[in-house]
């Protein structure tokens, strides 16, 4: 059955609207936005990182601080996910619970996993999986703040103090550009096990020459880490918010643009499938007065 003008115009009215949607979707402010804030933290997570580092190499034997303990088995390890609160980013949110997911999967025997959701998306997966997490952080993959990655470090620290969990691994978007983003794997708790990232240019420089500032603790290193350790699971975990939120808006704006110039394609087709099909009309108008002509001569 032969599709009618009023049909075509129909769905190039609708594929419009979409349209108009997808280009308003582009933000590339914000992305601006989230990749000002990452630049401005990675200095700062890295000299955390190193200065934990370096205090519990001066500590020897790591303090007996439970945070600090490492467990003698492994039997749960918590992997917290991050991702976003809405879709429409092509497979941003998918990519790290497939991955997370995986993982928790390839465990040895006798270990099993603990997740735990940052974003509702991540949440919902696991759930439709019959994963339940053990707890969801939503509401703020937007911008997040550091009090949202405060809060979900008290609760890791506190699931791994109380032996809840024997090791913590986070799953994350690192940004790379607008249009690449990666997954990252890094493991928080504990500290003994922790992933070391890319170095600054300060560790650099000290990595070429071989030499290192001589360091005086005061107080003792003990405290030094009893202090300095959540401060470094904080801003771990607050690093991973600002690389999935600059990576969310990356991959929502191509796929965006994509969908914008796929409608953009779609409405060449059904304009010229209109046309061809108000030009079958008026040739069948046109018979018809012949046909009728020729009848009454």
């Amino acid at each position: 059955m032969p599709v009618s003008q009023r049909d075509v115009r129909t769905r190039i009215a609708s594929v419009k609207n979409i349209e108009k949607i997808t280009r308003a979707m582009v933000a590339a402010a914000r992305l601006r936005r989230a990749e000002q804030r990452i630049e401005a933290l990675r200095p700062y997570a890295s000299a955390i990182r190193r200065m934990t580092r370096e205090a519990a190499g001066a500590a020897g034997n790591v303090p007996r601080l439970p945070i600090l303990a490492e467990h003698e088995n492994v039997n749960h390890v918590g992997l917290l996910l991050v991702a976003g609160d809405r879709g429409l980013a092509g497979a941003f949110n998918s990519q790290i619970v497939r991955a997370g997911v995986a993982v928790g999967k390839e465990l040895e025997s006798g270990q099993s996993a603990i997740y735990y959701a940052s974003g509702r998306r991540v949440a919902s997966s696991l759930s439709f999986r019959g994963l339940e997490p053990a707890q969801s952080f939503v509401g703020f993959s937007d911008r997040p703040a550091y009090a949202d990655a405060r809060s979900i470090a008290e609760r890791l620290m506190a699931a791994y103090i109380d032996g809840d969990v024997d090791r913590v691994e986070i799953f994350y978007n690192g940004y790379l550009s607008p249009i690449s983003q990666v997954v990252r794997r890094e493991t928080l708790l504990p500290l003994q096990q922790a992933t070391v990232l890319e170095e600054s240019e300060a560790d650099a420089e000290e990595e070429r020459t071989g030499h290192q500032a001589l360091v005086e603790y005061e107080p003792d290193p003990e405290e030094i880490l009893r202090r300095l350790v959540p401060d470094y699971v904080e801003i771990s975990i607050y690093r991973a918010l600002l690389e999935s939120t600059a990576s969310e808006h990356g991959a929502r704006m191509t796929a965006m643009r994509n969908a914008s110039e796929n409608a953009g394609d779609l409405i060449e087709d059904l304009t010229l499938q209109m046309n061809r099909a108000r030009q079958a009309e008026i040739t069948q108008e046109i018979m018809e007065v012949v046909a009728g002509a020729e009848g009454v001569g």
